[in-house]
């Protein structure tokens, strides 16, 4: 019987054991089964690949051909064809589509689809977006209640503030948009088809197609400006 902590935890063990060996019996690769856990359903296409310390949760689906780095929480997702998730990532509620690529260390955060040939970077968060085909959110980024077109290039930094204390409010940024890095995009705005938006710029208004749009302050350098020196 069950009657300690020990006990339940060795059980759980010969249970995934059981998993793992059946998901392998199947078709899919396991890295290490001892280290894999399935805490729920998991429906996998042809040459889908895990490595360790992968933990499934809920009702998850993998296409074929599906890359799982190492230390990856998935949770009620649906992962296309040959997506890559690269190692420390977690995608929950959300949809994953064909030949992208996640991570490392992004999050990708309920009611969120993600199109096919995209990318979702190192230490990116999307909430409940909608990101288009070809789009690359590369580095360090919060896209929240935000839908983004294809072909879309978002520059490192870029945070969507979407959020102003009471409510939240959408960005819509169309297709083909460049947004600079270290840009912020206050919500509600929509970013027009084609538009650059320059590094470093903070958008408060809509902005118009095949235009660059920026907010910069003006560099200046003082020529007569020194240092303080400790007293």
């Amino acid at each position: 019987g069950i009657n300690t902590n020990n006990n339940l935890a060795e059980a759980e063990r010969v249970y995934q054991q059981k998993l793992a060996q059946s998901f392998m019996a199947n078709g899919l690769t396991l890295k290490d089964p001892s280290r894999f856990d399935c805490r729920g359903n998991l429906i996998f296409g042809s040459d889908c690949i895990i490595d360790v310390n992968v933990i499934f949760e809920g009702d998850n689906q993998l296409g074929n051909n599906v890359v799982i780095a190492s230390n990856c929480i998935i949770k009620n997702a649906k992962i296309g064809d040959h997506a890559d998730i690269k190692q420390n990532s977690t995608i929950e509620g959300s949809t994953i589509g064909s030949h992208t690529s996640i991570g490392p260390f992004a999050r990708i955060r309920p009611e969120t689809r993600v199109g096919d040939h995209a990318k979702i970077g190192n230490f990116v968060e999307v909430k409940k977006s909608s990101i288009g085909n070809n789009t690359k959110v590369s580095h360090l980024s919060y896209i929240g209640d935000s839908l983004v077109g294809k072909d879309v290039n978002i520059g490192a930094g870029v945070i969507t503030c979407n959020y102003d204390g009471v409510n939240k409010h959408q960005t819509v940024i169309d297709d083909g948009v460049f947004v600079g890095s270290n840009s912020q995009l206050i919500a509600p705005v929509t970013i027009g088809k084609n538009a650059t938006i320059g590094a470093g710029s903070t958008i408060t208004q809509d902005v118009p197609s095949e235009k660059l749009t920026l907010s910069r302050s003006k560099q200046a350098t003082i020529s007569k400006w020194k240092r303080p020196q400790k007293k």
